[in-house]
C-alpha cells in the first residue's frame, strides 16, 4: 500500500507524474529496459493522436506512476496541465469544495473523467502556478 494520509477525512497519496514525451515507444522503452519499469496502463485516444503509457514498479494502484504522453497536439502548444503531479485523493468533489472556499485556482473539474465513469478528477493549480490533479480513482471490480 502507498504512504497515505488522512487529513480532515480524506485520505491523500502522491499517484503520477505526467510527461509530455516526443516519441512514445523510445521513451517506454528507455523506462522498462533500462530503468525495470513495468508497463502498468495503455490509454489510446485515436481521434486525437494519442497514445499514454503508465509506467512504474508493480500495480498502478500500488505506487506512483510517471504518466507518458505522445500526442501531436500539445508539441507546440502544451496544454495547462502539461507536467502535472497528481494527488489520488478519497473524495475529490469534497476536498474541491474545501479547495474553492479558500480561493484555490481551478484549471478544470470536478467532473467524471469520462461519461459513466465513478472516477473522478480536477485540474487546480498550486501557489506558484504549477497545475495539480486530485482524482478519486476507483478499483475495476
Amino acid at each position: 500500500m502507498l504512504p497515505q494520509k488522512t487529513v480532515n477525512g480524506i485520505t491523500f497519496n502522491l499517484r503520477h507524474t505526467m510527461l509530455l514525451v516526443s516519441n512514445l515507444e523510445r521513451t517506454v522503452d528507455f523506462y522498462t529496459r533500462l530503468l525495470g519499469m513495468d508497463i502498468q496502463r495503455r490509454r489510446d485516444i485515436p481521434e486525437q493522436s494519442e497514445r499514454v503509457r503508465y509506467v512504474g514498479y508493480g500495480n498502478e494502484d500500488d505506487g506512483p506512476s510517471l504518466e507518458l504522453i505522445e500526442s501531436p497536439k500539445n508539441r507546440g502548444n502544451p496544454a495547462p496541465w502539461t507536467g502535472h503531479v497528481a494527488l489520488y485523493v478519497s473524495d475529490c468533489y469534497k476536498l474541491c469544495e474545501t479547495l474553492k472556499a479558500e480561493g484555490v485556482e481551478f484549471v478544470s473539474g470536478p467532473a467524471p473523467n469520462r461519461p459513466g465513469s465513478r472516477d473522478i478528477y480536477a485540474f487546480i493549480k498550486d501557489p506558484d502556478g504549477y497545475v495539480l490533479e486530485l482524482t478519486e480513482r476507483h478499483k475495476k471490480t
